[in-house]
């Protein structure tokens, strides 16, 4: 039975972390461009610093629709993850941000740069090709 039960949980994980995304032969690589905005900060100190900065990023089968982000010292920058196909989430090393799917993250870039995003849900045989960057000039 314990035997059963232990090949039945190894089968069940694979399928959950195949399913998570699936393959695809499209190595788009694209230069972000923000969302126009008409929303103001509600901190006037950061819209006194630099602009409002919107992004959407689109993760899909081992892919982000973007793959370089730009913006400039002082900015605020908002990015909101849209998952079109399997499971993931992003993560943004030196500033400590992380988004999952249909949300929405705000911070002010007050570091220059370049910093690496990447997925950080295991998603499956390629998910090491999902990365980034966000570069703070």
């Amino acid at each position: 039975m314990k035997k059963w039960v232990a090949g039945l949980s190894f089968v069940l994980a694979t399928v959950l972390v195949l399913s998570a995304c699936g393959k695809s032969d499209n190595a788009n690589e694209q230069s972000a461009q923000p969302t126009p905005s008409a929303s103001t900060p509600a901190n006037t100190d950061a819209a006194a610093a630099g602009a409002v900065k919107e992004f959407t990023l689109n993760a899909k089968n081992f892919e982000f629709d973007t793959t370089e982000i730009k913006v400039s010292k002082g900015d605020t920058v908002k990015i909101t993850l849209k998952n079109s196909q399997g499971n993931h989430a992003v993560k943004i090393s030196g500033y400590d941000q992380e988004i999952k799917n249909g949300e929405t993250i705000s911070f002010v870039a007050d570091k220059t740069g370049q910093f690496d995003f990447l997925c950080s849900i295991m998603c499956g045989a390629g998910h090491t090709k999902m990365t980034g960057k966000l570069i703070v000039e």
